[in-house]
């Protein structure tokens, strides 16, 4: 429904899966997560972010904001197609992930970080910021936007895994900032939901879309047991 949702998060296909390598608990293993994390070369992949952002416009409110996250492998085409769109981009967060895999081809500085663009709905709307939660959560200074947080803990993957899960600290950061109690949060890339799970966590309401039957059977498990705990 248009302008029905308050805040979204999205962590879209990076385009990763170019059967390079990477290291997994101390193991070299193919990157590659999906056909739907395939290139498709960098129009077509331009196409689809553009495609997708402009219908997470339209179902915004006129105040909403949305976070989209991402590597130097699609971030910057996020970024483009933000400003194409007509969002007002309002922070660029550098998650820095502590304790990362190492580089195993040792030709590249390690990949640490991700960025996570802030944008809201237009450049007329007038975007919640819960400044004193955050400052209150930075020990009383203002929160800058670098955000040492660990990846997600065997805890969070108990009922099973998903190659992009995202830790639930960092959407727990995220809904505190941008909602408040009773909002409505989307998710169209939504995995293993961790958004969903932050989400309930905080009272907010949550609706999450996946093309994957396994990962949605995994939503599932995790929101029921986010219910289940009173939260």
């Amino acid at each position: 429904m248009p302008e029905s949702v308050d805040m979204i998060f999205a962590d879209p296909p990076y385009f990763l899966s170019n059967n390079g390598i990477t290291c997994n608990s101390g193991r070299m293993v193919l990157v590659n997560k999906g056909e739907w994390d395939k290139s498709r070369g960098f129009k077509e992949n331009y196409e689809f972010v553009k495609k997708w952002l402009l219908l997470c416009q339209k179902v915004l409110k006129r105040d909403g904001t949305i976070w989209v996250s991402g590597t130097s492998h699609i971030i910057y085409s996020v970024g483009f197609a933000m400003q194409e769109l007509g969002f007002k981009i309002l922070n660029d967060i550098v998650w820095y992930k502590i304790n990362p895999p190492p580089n195993l081809s040792c030709r590249y500085f390690t990949h640490s970080t991700e960025t996570i663009i802030w944008a809201a709905r237009d450049k007329a709307s007038h975007h919640f910021f819960n400044y004193r939660l955050m400052k209150e959560m930075n020990s009383g200074k203002q929160m800058k936007n670098l955000w040492n947080i660990l990846p997600p803990g065997k805890d969070e993957k108990k009922f099973g895994k998903h190659p992009t899960q995202k830790p639930l600290q960092l959407l727990d950061r995220i809904i505190k900032a941008s909602t408040r109690e009773g909002d409505l949060v989307l998710d169209p890339f939504c995995g293993s939901s961790t958004t969903g799970v932050a989400a309930i966590k905080n009272n907010r309401k949550y609706i999450g879309i996946d093309m994957s039957e396994e990962y949605l059977s995994l939503s599932v498990k995790r929101i029921q047991e986010a219910i289940n705990r009173g939260h």
